[in-house]
């Protein structure tokens, strides 16, 4: 049985000038407007193939995070790894929407033993918002998975040490892939996941299904968000998704440059819910706090789904901890336009009752 696990929220000055001064005001009708105020933001948070596998219950002073089986890809992800993950940066999303509008809170992971769909219970508490969490608040609508190329520019490593040091606040290792022998291992697990996936049938069925979504659908990634078949698509994170749309950045060329994104890999010393949970909530801190840094990037889950490619990725990296994700991160190409935000789906369909 995991254990449960409490997180207090900091008793420090929010970071966001529109947030309520002294102490939260955390009961009735307030307190439950800003908790659907908060929701609807964490449903900005990403999920493997934009599936948004979550549904909410909003009381008066607490919100509960509940995963939809419904949307659990069952030939893709049959651990619930990819769904977990998913969820636990909806919950971060949620931790941080809820700092950066002022209010304190207390997490409550995984609540009910009885109930494995019931991920976590965050409450409204009396004190000041978790500064590091509302110093986010403003990326939480800016943050998109850009998977164009990036500049051959490197990331900075002062960025690239925020990064790790924001994943490792929620317990959970951050490994930049920079040896080049290495990264060429790791490419090349990625290639044979891609490989690999492409003749199980219930994967590629999953695949379609998620990435030809009827018009207007508010899930599921669009052509839109997807670069076009061009010869970058000789890299290996581009592999997963048919071709789209996304036109190249101007100047990158259709041959494939240089690129100096890094792959940041995300991974735990176990390998429970919890452990899942928390890389969730880590992935999602590392892509705000990179966003806010002025980085692209895009997670890649890929290379983690087969326990043959994921085994591979463990011997790649000569490591001992359970890795959970990919990142890839870099410095965007200059000139680069704007991306579109992927499809969500309104709140109202995402509640539970009370």
């Amino acid at each position: 049985m995991t254990s449960l696990i409490r997180i207090q929220g900091a008793a420090t000055a929010p970071a966001n000038p529109q947030a309520m001064s002294g102490r939260a005001e955390t009961t009735g009708k307030v307190g439950r407007d800003l908790l659907e105020r908060a929701v609807a933001l964490a449903l900005r948070a990403p999920s493997v193939h934009n599936t948004q596998p979550w549904r909410w219950r909003v009381r008066r002073t607490e919100v509960e995070l509940h995963a939809d089986p419904t949307r659990h890809l069952v030939d893709t992800d049959p651990g619930r790894r990819d769904l977990l993950i998913s969820c636990g940066a909806a919950l971060h999303h949620l931790r941080v929407a809820v700092a950066g509008l002022g209010a304190a809170v207390d997490v409550e992971y995984l609540p009910d033993p009885e109930n494995e769909q019931h991920l976590a219970t965050v409450r409204l508490v009396d004190g000041r918002p978790d500064p590091s969490a509302a110093a986010l608040f403003g990326q939480l609508e800016r943050r998109h998975s850009d998977r164009r190329p990036y500049s051959a520019q490197a990331v900075p490593a002062g960025r690239l040490a925020a990064l790790v040091s924001r994943a490792a606040r929620h317990g959970v290792l951050a490994l930049p892939v920079i040896d080049p022998t290495v990264l060429h291992r790791v490419n090349e697990v990625l290639r044979s996941a891609a490989r690999e996936q492409r003749r199980v049938p219930g994967c590629l069925a999953e695949l379609l299904l998620w990435t030809h979504r009827y018009a207007n659908a508010h899930d599921g990634v669009p052509r839109g968000a997807v670069p076009t078949r061009t010869g970058l698509w000789d890299q290996p994170h581009l592999q997963r998704f048919p071709a789209g749309t996304l036109a190249p950045c101007r100047g990158s060329g259709t041959s494939g440059g240089t690129d100096g994104g890094t792959l940041l890999l995300l991974a735990t010393p176990r390998d429970d819910a919890a452990a899942r949970l928390a890389a969730g909530e880590a992935l999602s801190a590392v892509l705000l706090a990179a966003t806010r840094a002025g980085l692209a990037t895009a997670p890649l889950s890929q290379a983690v789904e087969l326990p043959s490619t994921r085994t591979r990725l463990c011997a790649a990296l000569r490591m001992p901890d359970e890795p959970q994700i990919l990142i890839r991160i870099g410095v965007p190409l200059p000139g680069a336009a704007p991306l579109a935000p992927t499809p969500r789906r309104p709140l109202a369909s995402v509640l539970l009752r009370p």
